[in-house]
């Protein structure tokens, strides 16, 4: 990759990690759209660049981890399940993030699904706590978005909702349970895949990625908390739903969307 096709995949991620559309999804997307080959170093950088988005969670909620030892306890608890899909089923999940098909399916599905979440469960109990058992559903609920197109984020948010968490400390929960479960991916990836990533110019490209990364991930992150908390989910739904249909009308007429 080229510093040019670098810095806009790291806006992408940026962007859309912790809205509920699939950062994973989306970064595909513009792989191919930019052109970019599916080598073994942009497959590992499509997992590490999101440590940069990482760093912009604990930026803004820096006094919160400051916490008590149940707090991480609580944050562990949720993050489980998804380490261990995560071991058992990793080559599988690698396969499926070069299906554009399987994202615009996603997209597609999971929009539909977003139009009715704030019908569904925006049913908050005004003294409504994570609690351990609530943090292991949502780490339920986080397995899911394991399938590219998903959304991490929409899947822990609806997961924290369906405990009567409202949309803002759902959020927020969903941003704390980010830190261990992408660093987990991030760390593997870069264990895995050490040569590659740091072998000549990749590991500026690394850098710049995590960098930029970060920087967008700090605004998004405001910007969505704020728009969540006033309007919901159902714009988020509509995007989704017409980027995956785009996607789905041009693989049906034969454009070869596949990163090879």
């Amino acid at each position: 990759m080229n510093l040019f096709e670098t810095i806009i995949i790291a806006i992408v991620e940026g962007l859309t990690e912790f809205l509920p559309v699939s950062s994973t999804g989306h970064m595909i997307i513009a792989q191919h759209l930019l052109g970019v080959e599916s080598s073994d170093f942009v497959k590992a950088f499509l997992v590490n660049i999101q440590f940069g988005a990482i760093l912009s969670v604990l930026a803004l909620y820096f006094k919160r981890f400051f916490q008590t030892v149940h707090f991480y306890y609580k944050l562990f608890v949720a993050f489980l399940p998804a380490a261990v899909i995560g071991f058992l089923l990793g080559d599988y999940i690698d396969a499926l993030l070069e299906s554009v098909f399987v994202v615009a399916m996603m997209l597609l599905l999971g929009g539909i699904l977003m139009l009715f979440v704030d019908k569904w469960f925006n049913k908050p109990s005004a003294d409504a706590q994570v609690t351990c058992s609530k943090a292991f559903k949502i780490g339920l609920f986080q397995c899911i978005a394991m399938v590219p197109g998903v959304s991490r984020s929409m899947a822990t948010i609806v997961g924290g909702m369906a405990q009567k968490l409202t949309r803002k400390d759902a959020a927020e929960f969903s941003f704390f349970l980010a830190v261990p479960t992408m660093f987990a991916a991030s760390a593997y990836k870069l264990l895995k895949d050490y040569e590659v990533l740091f072998e000549g110019h990749n590991v500026s490209t690394l850098v710049v990625g995590n960098v930029v990364a970060f920087v967008v991930a700090l605004l998004a992150i405001r910007f969505f908390i704020h728009f969540l908390t006033k309007y919901g989910f159902k714009l988020f739904g509509y995007y989704r739903i017409v980027v995956g249909a785009i996607l789905l009308v041009l693989l049906a007429m034969g454009v070869d969307l596949q990163v090879g």
